[in-house]
C-alpha cells in the first residue's frame, strides 16, 4: 500500500509499519532481557506475616501504651488489638555494635560502582512490584490501615523514590563544574560528593515499610551504611521489611550489616544518636521530641535533620473547580485515617462557596466506613497509637467548648473489634484561641475554616507555628502561584495535594517548627554526602607562582601592587579595570620608600 504525494512523491505505509513492527519487538525483546538479567530473591515469611486478615482468637494487649516497663516491645494489631509478638529491646551496647559493625560494611560498599548499587535498587524494586499483598497485608496488621491506604503510601512513593534514584541518582553525585572565578581563570573548579559514611535514621509508625525504604535507597545509593531505629509500634513489620533489604544485599554480594533495624524506646534512641561512628542523623516525628534528639546529637557535632509535626493547609479559592477537589481534599484528610505527616489539617474555603464545598463533603464523610481493614472492606482502619484517640477527641472537645462546632462524628465510639478507633469528623467554626488551630492533630479530623480574602488566607496560614506543607486550589494559576509564594511551608502544591512528595526529584522538609533540612530529592540525596570543594589547573603549563615582589621578605611596594591587581581585576567595567592596570604598573615602576611609623619599632 502506497499513498501519491504532491511531486510525484510515494509513501510505503506497508514498508514502514513492518519495519516499526521489527523495532518494537526488538525494543520488547531488550526490555525482557534487562528485566530477566535483575536476581529475583525470595523471603520467607512467618505463618503471621502470611495470613491474610488479622490474626484473631489469641492474646488481647489490654495496656494504655507499650513501653520500657514492660520488658520488651509488645507487638499487637491496633485494628484488634491482637498480640502479635514480643520483641526484644535493644541495649546501648548492642546498639552500638550494630553501628561499629555499619561502619565496618560501608568502608567496602562506598567503593563499589553506581552499577552495582542501582542493581541492588532494581532487585528491591522487583522484588516489591511482584509482593505489594504481602507487604501492605503486614503493614496494615501492624499499623491498622486499610490496603489501599498501604498500596498508596507504602508501595507506590516507595517505587517512585527508587526510579527516581535509578533515573537522576547519579547524575546528582557526579562531581559538578563550579566557575573559577576573575583570577583563577586558569583554574578548573568542582565540588565532589563523597559518602558520609554510617547514617543515622529515626522513623515513626504511620507507614512502616516507607519509612525505613525511604531513608536506606537513599544511603546506600550515596555509599553510605544505615542503622534505622524504627517506632516500637511498627517493630513486628520492620523485621519482614529488614529480611527483604538482607535478601537483596546477598544477592549483590553485599554484607548485610551494611543495613541493620534497631528496636526499642527513648533509650535505644538516645543511643543511636549519641553513637560516635554515625555520621548524620534523619529524626522523623514529634517537635517535642525533635527537640531532645538535637541536643543529644550535639555532644559529639552530629548534624541532623529533623522533619517533624505539620499542620498543613489547603487553600479554596472560590473560583477553584469543586468537583476536581473535593475527592483530593477529603482524600488528604482521611488517608491512613489521618496519621500523615503531610496529612490536610486545616481546609481554608473562601465564603463564596463555604457552603457550597460543605454539602459536597458532609453526606461522603457520614458514609464513610470505618472498622478492622483486614475483615471488611473499609473506609477508614485504626489508630495506631493507644492514646491517639483519646487525644483527639480531647483536641475536639476543646474546640467545641470554644465555640467550633461538628458536623459528622466527633465522639469515640466502642469498636466490635477492640481496636483503637475514632471516627471520621468534621468541625468548622475554628478560632485561634482553640488548641485545635495550633497542635498537630493527626487524627481523621477535617477542619473547614472559613475566609474572605486571599491576603487573610494568607494570614491565617502563616499565623501557625507549623511549616511543612500546603495546597491552593484556584481557577487561576497565577492567582494559586501568588498565593503559594507567599506561604511559609517547605512545599507548595497548586490545585493539588502534596504532589511536592510523589515527585521525588523535590526535597521534602519544613520550617518553623516543622523542622530543618531536607532529605528526599537531589539536596536529600547529595545531604548523604561530605562535599569536597576541588581546584586544580586547568592548562599546561600555567599554575601559580609568587611573584619576587610579593615574596618575602616583604617590598616597599608590595602592598600598593596588591591594591593595583585587585582593581584590575575587579574594576567595575573597562574603564575601571585599566585603572587598576595603571595603578599596578605605577607600584612596579615606581615602587616609592618604605612607610614610617610615628613610633619606633620594638
Amino acid at each position: 500500500m502506497t499513498t501519491v504525494l504532491g511531486m510525484g512523491m510515494e509513501v510505503p505505509w506497508r514498508e514502514l509499519a513492518g519495519g516499526a513492527g521489527v523495532v518494537l519487538v526488538l525494543w520488547l525483546i531488550k526490555s525482557y532481557l534487562e528485566f530477566a538479567s535483575v536476581p529475583r530473591i525470595e523471603v520467607e515469611l512467618t505463618e503471621k506475616e502470611r495470613k491474610k486478615g488479622h490474626l484473631g482468637g489469641g492474646e488481647k494487649y489490654e495496656g494504655d501504651g507499650i513501653s520500657e516497663r514492660d520488658g520488651c516491645i509488645v507487638c499487637y494489631d491496633p485494628a484488634t488489638r491482637d498480640v502479635i509478638a514480643r520483641k526484644k529491646i535493644c541495649t546501648k551496647e548492642e546498639v552500638e555494635e550494630k553501628v561499629r559493625r555499619c561502619a565496618k560494611a560501608q568502608e567496602s560498599w562506598e567503593k563499589t560502582s553506581f552499577k552495582k548499587r542501582k542493581m541492588l535498587l532494581k532487585i528491591l524494586q522487583k522484588y516489591i512490584l511482584e509482593h505489594q499483598e504481602e507487604i501492605c497485608n503486614v503493614s496494615a496488621k501492624d499499623s491498622g490501615k486499610p490496603m489501599l491506604d498501604a498500596a498508596f503510601g507504602e508501595i507506590l512513593t516507595t517505587c517512585e523514590k527508587i526510579r527516581w534514584l535509578l533515573a537522576e541518582g547519579e547524575q546528582a553525585l557526579k562531581p559538578e563544574p563550579r566557575s573559577a572565578g576573575s583570577m583563577m581563570f586558569y583554574k578548573s573548579a568542582r565540588v565532589e560528593y563523597h559518602p558520609l559514611g554510617v547514617i543515622g535514621a529515626i522513623v515513626p509508625w504511620n507507614y512502616p515499610f516507607h519509612n525505613i525504604l525511604n531513608p536506606v535507597t537513599a544511603a546506600v545509593f550515596a555509599g553510605c551504611g544505615i542503622v534505622v531505629k524504627v517506632s516500637e509500634y511498627a517493630s513486628w513489620s520492620s523485621e519482614y521489611y529488614e529480611r527483604i533489604i538482607h535478601a537483596a544485599l546477598d544477592a549483590v554480594g553485599a554484607s548485610r550489616d551494611l543495613v541493620q533495624v534497631v528496636h526499642g524506646f527513648g533509650t535505644t534512641g538516645q543511643a543511636l544518636v549519641k553513637a560516635k561512628d554515625v555520621s548524620k542523623l534523619i529524626f522523623v516525628g514529634s517537635t517535642g521530641i525533635g527537640r531532645k534528639v538535637l541536643e543529644a546529637a550535639a555532644e559529639n557535632l552530629t548534624p541532623v535533620v529533623l522533619e517533624l509535626g505539620g499542620k498543613d493547609p489547603v487553600i479554596v479559592c472560590d473560583d477553584a473547580n469543586l468537583n476536581q477537589l473535593v475527592p483530593i481534599t477529603l482524600r488528604a484528610t482521611f488517608q491512613s485515617c489521618g496519621q500523615n505527616c503531610t496529612g490536610a489539617e486545616r481546609i481554608l474555603v473562601q465564603e463564596g462557596i463555604y457552603d457550597k464545598f460543605l454539602d459536597k463533603v458532609v453526606p461522603t464523610v457520614e458514609n464513610m466506613r470505618q472498622g478492622a481493614p483486614l475483615d471488611s472492606l473499609v473506609d477508614c482502619g485504626a489508630m495506631c497509637m493507644p492514646k491517639q484517640a483519646s487525644n483527639v477527641q480531647a483536641l475536639v472537645d476543646d474546640a467545641v467548648l470554644r465555640g467550633a462546632k461538628v458536623l459528622v462524628g466527633g465522639k469515640l465510639k466502642t469498636s466490635k473489634s477492640g481496636g483503637q478507633y475514632y471516627p471520621p469528623t468534621i468541625l468548622v467554626g475554628v478560632t485561634k484561641e482553640m488548641r485545635i488551630w495550633n497542635e498537630e492533630v493527626f487524627g481523621p479530623v477535617m477542619c473547614v475554616e472559613k475566609f474572605s480574602t486571599d491576603e487573610e488566607a494568607v494570614r491565617l496560614v502563616n499565623s501557625n507555628p507549623f511549616g511543612l506543607g500546603s495546597s491552593i486550589f484556584s481557577g487561576s494559576k497565577a492567582r494559586a502561584k501568588k498565593i503559594a509564594i507567599q506561604l511559609k511551608t517547605g512545599a507548595s502544591s497548586i490545585n493539588d495535594f502534596a504532589t511536592t512528595y510523589l515527585c521525588q526529584s523535590l526535597p521534602f522538609g519544613g520550617v518553623k517548627e516543622s523542622g530543618f533540612d531536607k532529605f528526599g530529592g537531589i539536596e536529600g540525596l547529595r545531604g548523604m554526602c561530605y562535599t569536597k570543594a576541588v581546584c586544580e589547573d586547568k592548562f599546561p603549563l600555567m599554575n601559580t607562582t609568587v611573584p619576587p615582589e610579593l615574596q618575602y621578605p616583604v617590598k616597599a611596594h608590595s602592598f600598593k601592587m596588591v591594591c593595583g591587581i585587585v582593581h584590575f581585576f575587579y574594576g567595575l567595567g573597562i574603564f575601571s579595570n585599566l585603572t587598576g592596570l595603571v595603578r599596578l604598573l605605577k607600584a612596579l615602576i615606581a615602587p616609592g620608600k618604605p612607610p614610617v611609623s610615628d613610633k619606633k619599632q620594638a
